[in-house]
């Protein structure tokens, strides 16, 4: 069977490409394996940063429900256990993460876009979670990341009323990050990675997490995890340099 998602390492970036046109990218159990071992390569850990995209025109149309079609709760309950976290794995990566978005970006191909840090969206996108109408929900981390970006009232709007959303109005409301015209959003994803790639590597990834843990904690305790990462970052060689060189200048 051919490999369904694609490695392409380039200098201040690993692109991770979805490589299943036929079916317009639809997130297969295959794609979810090769998704996890993409992540956990060394190609995507050594990078500064990573890019997810689906190619020219198309991100994703969502989970290929013609295979978990039929499945009972243990069946379904092992897919999840297996690979069904490739979402929260790319959520997890250490260094920045984009997501270069052209056409559809549908339901699971959201919810994968939406784990990543960044989204560019090209002008000709379009944006929807059509699950419910289908007796389902966004079950990969979707309704969750869906409301910590949106709120819980446009997240029930985005997904209860599964309206057809593009591009200026994802961006509207903060469901993509940047809407550039179409072709330009692998080139711009590399433009900002290029950008993120020159900034010391370690200041990086700790801001990541630290932002990312924020809306987990009480106001006192991110105070708290900040000044430690501060305390961490300033004892870094990369710190003593920068700051070194601000102070004599």
């Amino acid at each position: 069977m051919p490999d369904v998602v694609a490695l392409e390492p380039h200098e201040h970036a690993c692109i991770i490409r979805l490589e299943r046109p036929a079916k317009l990218n639809a997130i297969s159990e295959q794609v979810e394996r090769e998704l996890c071992e993409a992540v956990a390569s060394s190609e995507v850990r050594d990078a500064p940063c990573v890019i997810f995209t689906g190619g020219e025109t198309v991100f994703s149309a969502g989970a290929d429900l013609s295979e978990t079609r039929g499945y009972g709760p243990d069946e379904i309950l092992a897919t999840y256990r297996a690979t069904g976290d490739f979402a929260e794995r790319v959520a997890d990566l250490a260094q920045p993460t984009l997501s270069a978005i052209a056409g559809y970006c549908i339901g699971g191909g959201l919810e994968l876009a939406l784990a990543t840090d960044f989204r560019i969206a090209e002008e000709g996108s379009d944006f929807r979670f059509p699950e419910v109408a289908l007796g389902i929900l966004p079950s990969w981390g979707g309704t969750q990341r869906a409301v910590r970006l949106l709120g819980p009232a446009r997240a029930k709007e985005l997904i209860l009323l599964r309206e057809r959303v593009d591009a200026q109005h994802a961006r509207s409301l903060g469901l993509v990050t940047e809407v550039v015209p179409n072709g330009e959003s692998l080139p711009r994803a590399l433009e900002l990675a290029e950008r993120l790639s020159g900034l010391p590597r370690l200041a990086v990834s700790v801001t990541k997490q630290v932002i990312d843990a924020l809306p987990e904690t009480s106001r006192q305790a991110g105070l708290g995890l900040e000044r430690i990462a501060y305390g961490l970052l300033a004892q870094t060689d990369n710190a003593t340099e920068r700051l070194t060189e601000r102070v004599t200048q």
